[in-house]
């Protein structure tokens, strides 16, 4: 039995798989770091297509619950499951390969190549697996895949900047470029940490409206963010996190409305 089967199985836990429309499942996770609990209880159902918000105060434990999902971090205690298959106890490169792509909250790109290289390195380890720079092939003269490649970075205004090396590129493009990177893996589930922290308004904006384009396409996102703006233009459905519990969940209206919530942000922006 594997170790995340050991996991999924562990006696007493009353572990399920989510329910019919539930394409990622949080099943009672818990997390610490000597001593300080990061998560603890998380229960969540993130369903199929949607637009799944997390939110809440610095610290409330939103990046790790993240780094649970994609392998980064393993639980104390719970397990992760996706289209019915338990992550827990998989690689990272193992869950992408299932279909989890990650946006991160610090952009990590790769500064010694150019923009558009920079996002046919994750379309070429999708397809290929392991992806490993081979000095003697040319992967990046694949016409196809360039061509896809470019049709990503104008949908996220980076067409003007395909040759630049991505060291010399801001924060805010940086953002924009990860994000590509992140939709040309074609990801059945997108889990964006704040993707448009350092952008200005109007690029905040233009992020939101493709954000909801990709909606129309069926994927399902899940996004952490502290702009409220953000999180109310596009979620069907909101957690809110504190001291690495799950205090509320609803739709927006709902959340709102709910004095836990407003309690919890005492201090940060209001919702």
């Amino acid at each position: 039995m594997s170790a995340a089967e050991d996991i999924a199985n562990e006696p007493g836990r009353g572990f399920d798989r989510g329910t019919a429309n539930t394409v990622l499942h949080i099943d009672d996770v818990h997390k610490s770091f000597s001593g300080l609990h990061a998560l603890s209880d998380v229960d969540l159902d993130v369903r199929e297509g949607e637009t799944h918000a997390i939110i809440g105060p610095n610290g409330a434990g939103k990046s790790t619950l993240l780094n649970v999902c994609v392998g980064r971090l393993k639980p104390d205690r719970g397990a992760v499951v996706f289209d019915g298959e338990v992550l827990t106890g998989k690689h990272p490169h193992e869950i992408n390969q299932l279909g989890v792509a990650r946006v991160f909250q610090t952009p990590e790109v790769f500064p010694e190549l150019s923009v558009l290289e920079n996002v046919m390195v994750p379309a070429l380890s999708k397809r290929d697996g392991h992806f490993r720079l081979n000095p003697f092939k040319n992967f990046f003269g694949e016409k196809a895949l360039r061509d896809e490649a470019e049709n990503v970075l104008e949908s996220v205004g980076l067409q003007a900047q395909l040759t630049d090396m991505a060291s010399v590129m801001s924060r805010g493009d940086k953002r924009r470029l990860e994000l590509a990177m992140g939709l040309i893996q074609h990801p059945r589930l997108l889990l964006l940490d704040e993707p448009t922290a350092g952008m200005a308004r109007h690029d905040t904006n233009a992020t939101i409206d493709l954000l909801k384009k990709i909606k129309e396409g069926g994927m399902t996102k899940v996004i952490i963010e502290h702009d409220m703006h953000v999180v109310f233009s596009l979620a069907d459905r909101i957690s809110v996190l504190a001291g690495g519990r799950i205090i509320a969940q609803g739709t927006p209206d709902e959340i709102k409305e709910n004095p836990k919530v407003k309690e919890a942000y005492l201090g940060e922006e209001q919702v």
